[in-house]
């Protein structure tokens, strides 16, 4: 089974699925009680609605631009001289988040080598930086709703940064999974696998 952006190129898989439906099922399979998933990736980022069966309710994404995504972090990251995963515990030591107020990716890198010109603090860009993203995320989740219990997956799930903001801005703290988040989609498209393979 097949997910992913490279999923119906991949030659030896003998099926495909998107990955908003392999998150879901991932999550609901290690937290049954899951009922909304944000997943925050490289290319895009995805609030999706889950059901008590572990199927997809509803969902929105944002893939039209880098804003919002992992690459944004990673972006921001370079511009700001740290490695991105850096910019999660940086934020954490900050005295006061700079509010970041350019939309777009490239915009923000210019914003961010300004701040540092001025010799603002690194952190407190930093904690500006994640602000910004889970702004942006919140946004989208919104568009769903949000209903308990909630986790975040995919590579920005480990920015504790953006997520200690996210669950600030939504009120809820999020549902912790036993395995890495990482792979939430990986794990959902091997349990399709084991549904569909020969008993």
């Amino acid at each position: 089974m097949a997910t992913g952006y490279g999923r119906e190129t991949i030659p030896f898989a003998d099926a495909n699925l998107s990955e908003i439906s392999c998150h879901a099922k991932g999550a609901h399979h290690l937290v049954p009680s899951i009922r909304t998933v944000i997943d925050v990736g490289g290319q895009d980022c995805k609030a999706i609605r889950v059901g008590e069966d572990g199927g997809v309710e509803d969902f929105v994404m944002n893939d039209k631009c880098a804003a919002g995504t992992g690459r944004s972090l990673e972006l921001n990251s370079e511009a700001l001289g740290v490695a991105v995963s850096e910019l999660g515990p940086l934020s954490l030591q900050a005295a006061e988040a700079i509010v970041i107020t350019s939309q777009c990716s490239i915009f923000t890198e210019l914003e961010i080598m300004h701040l540092l010109m001025e010799g603002r603090s690194t952190a407190d860009i930093a904690a500006g930086i994640n602000q910004a993203m889970a702004r942006r995320v919140k946004m989208l989740v919104g568009r769903v709703g949000v209903k308990k219990e909630v986790g975040i997956t995919g590579g920005v799930s480990k920015n504790v940064g953006v997520v200690k903001c996210l669950e600030e801005m939504l009120q809820t703290d999020f549902a912790p999974f036993p395995e890495d988040p990482q792979i939430m989609g990986a794990l959902g498209a091997a349990l399709f696998a084991a549904e569909k393979a020969p008993r």
